[in-house]
């Protein structure tokens, strides 16, 4: 008799864990990136062990925490079938596992086992993972920033970026996604954002190259740091652990190599103050230093 496939065999030990109690419901199960360090199989097959758990109702993605074991009884967020299956519930359901787990666990095969149809059934609707990647940035670029627009350039540049930012925080794949500065992609709503900026910058006494250099150096920078939460919520996912508890496990590692002699200036910095770096706090000074270099280059006489 043929052996059972690499991903049923880690779906059966995933099963199993589950069943004797030692995951219980709302833990989370090990990531693709773990089982693949765990089981040694390519990331392929890890994403099939988690589809084949999804498929059975045992697990669920959770935006910005993980797959975790399902509640007993949990019913399907979608009916079974293809008749379940339409291209807006295909991209919600995508993004829901980009933001709970990243896009490299993300594939058609775990979309469609939500759905518990098949993965062909899906390419009817989105021909393959790259447009379902384009679909989902979009959707996500559909939303505008609320509020009124404050008053003057500087206000209105920083409104933008900051609607920016959120969306990075809540779909920490974003970034990546859309990191093709030189390559954009196609997407009509990510190009009124741009719209909006150009407009922003419009009439201050920028050339238009200039304008177009502005707007993509704060684009970059926005999308730099949100590369940093998107590495942040893999490795939780992956060790379990806050930054502050990671920080907590590896200071006598840190306390070893950071003496005064090494580092002279970085270890007297804060003496017992404890530093703890927030991307959101990081962004918004990268954000003020970039607002005030804009600002410089408009009062520089003929912007040379």
């Amino acid at each position: 008799m043929a052996a059972d496939p690499p991903y049923l065999r880690i779906a059966r030990d995933i099963r199993r864990r589950i069943d004797s109690g030692a995951l219980s419901p709302g833990d989370r199960v090990p990531s693709t990136r773990r089982i693949t360090q765990e089981w040694g199989v390519a990331m392929a097959t890890a994403t099939k062990a988690l589809a084949a758990l999804n498929q059975e109702g045992l697990v669920r993605a959770v935006p910005g925490v993980g797959t975790v074991v399902a509640e007993p009884g949990r019913e399907r967020r979608t009916a079974p079938g293809q008749g379940g299956l339409t291209r807006e519930r295909i991209i919600r359901t995508a993004i829901g596992f980009a933001d709970a787990e990243g896009l490299a666990a993300l594939s058609m095969r775990r979309v469609a086992a939500e759905f518990g149809a098949s993965t062909m059934a899906l390419y009817r609707h989105v021909p393959s993972k790259g447009e379902l990647v384009r679909l989902m940035s979009e959707a996500v670029f559909s939303e505008a920033p609320a509020g009124p627009r404050p008053p003057g350039w500087r206000a209105q540049l920083a409104q933008e970026a900051r609607w920016l930012w959120s969306l990075y925080e809540r779909h920490p794949w974003l970034g990546r996604a859309m990191a093709g500065l030189t390559r954009p992609m196609a997407s009509p709503h990510a190009m009124r954002y741009t719209e909006r900026v150009l407009a922003v910058l419009r009439g201050v006494g920028l050339t238009p190259y200039q304008m177009i250099h502005a707007h993509l150096a704060v684009l970059g920078y926005a999308q730099g740091v949100a590369l940093a939460i998107e590495l942040e919520s893999q490795a939780r996912q992956d060790t379990g652990m806050t930054p502050e508890e990671w920080m907590a496990s590896n200071e006598p590692r840190m306390d070893a190599i950071q003496t005064a002699e090494a580092y002279p200036v970085l270890s007297t910095l804060f003496g017992d103050d404890d530093f703890s770096l927030e991307l959101g706090t990081l962004f918004e000074f990268g954000l003020e230093r970039f607002l005030d270099g804009i600002e410089a280059l408009i009062a520089r006489p003929g912007n040379a």
